[in-house]
């Protein structure tokens, strides 16, 4: 994908109304959105016309993330509450509520049949919950990390988990076998590359690594944005050719992966830090929070139909 392909262009900004806009999550297929807000909702948006489809209220405190299952069916949330709940998406219905963290819920994500729901929180634990079952404890618990539990990555069969405690934990599920690598600072963010050979990792040393995901060894280094107080996304491109970050300075940032260098800078793509994006599973789109609103992006070639 070459730098003109990239999403670099505002098509709208989406004010949310739900307070600050603690996540802005895709659905798998892209075809809508979720936002979490600071006033314990979660809203389902069609991001491409701004129009809002459904909210949902059940949190007792701020919502901090959200994912969608595999088929669009529910998805789950999580927040200051210390709940996980599973929802139903076209009725609003809460299907279940999960109990067990100790404290903030920072982070969820669904396993890739979404059987399976994996929350991480601020008391260093990484849960997952069994959602076919009527059971509301968890089904296991990983506490490895030695602080909070920022990000959460999922695969066939490996959890991949970013913690306050700068390290990067892998679980490979099939051999039963857990894998730490140090990145020595705070990691706010962790994803696996699509063809499942590499990890992403953000921390607060305003640095973006790609790790080899088998040996731990440094494969690329990522500069120039401003990462040092906020949990900031990172992610690839729908092509792992280029790599995505937020910013507090309140630029969008995007690196070649292989040169390592900066293709684009984003100037005022938020009112104030850009802390979460979504990028689009199969097309060049975008989608970015910051403060109240969230703001989709194409490519510059894109024209906004009439």
């Amino acid at each position: 994908m070459s730098s003109d392909k990239l999403p670099t262009k505002l098509i709208s900004t989406v004010e949310c109304k739900q307070g600050a806009v603690r996540a802005v999550r895709f659905n798998v297929d892209g075809n809508y959105c979720l936002t979490c807000g600071s006033d314990k909702s979660v809203k389902l948006w069609n991001p491409y016309n701004g129009v809002l489809l459904k909210s949902y209220q059940g949190h007792g405190y701020e919502v901090l993330d959200a994912a969608s299952s595999c088929d669009n069916s529910q998805f789950t949330s999580c927040g200051g509450d210390k709940c996980v709940i599973l929802w139903d998406v076209g009725t609003g219905q809460i299907l279940r509520k999960f109990r067990g963290h100790i404290g903030r819920v920072n982070c969820v994500k669904f396993n890739e049949e979404a059987t399976v729901v994996l929350s991480g929180a601020i008391d260093s634990s990484v849960r997952t919950w069994d959602c076919r079952s009527r059971r509301l404890e968890p089904i296991q618990v990983l506490d490895e990390a030695k602080d909070s539990v920022s990000s959460i990555s999922v695969s066939d069969h490996e959890i991949l988990t970013g913690s306050v405690d700068g390290k990067v934990r892998r679980y490979d599920l099939r051999m039963g076998q857990m894998y730490a690598d140090c990145v020595s600072k705070h990691v706010t963010s962790v994803n696996f590359t699509k063809d499942g050979q590499c990890t992403l990792v953000s921390s607060l040393d305003s640095t973006v690594r790609l790790l080899d995901k088998d040996s731990g060894e440094l494969l690329g280094e990522y500069a120039g944005h401003k990462n040092t107080e906020y949990k900031i996304d990172s992610c690839l491109t729908n092509t792992d050719t280029h790599i995505v970050s937020g910013s507090e300075d309140g630029k969008i940032y995007f690196w070649d992966l292989v040169e390592g260098t900066i293709v684009e800078a984003v100037d005022k793509a938020g009112r104030g830090a850009v802390y979460s994006l979504t990028y689009h599973s199969t097309d060049p789109c975008l989608l970015t929070a910051s403060e109240t609103s969230f703001r989709v992006w194409k490519p510059q070639s894109y024209e906004v139909p009439e």
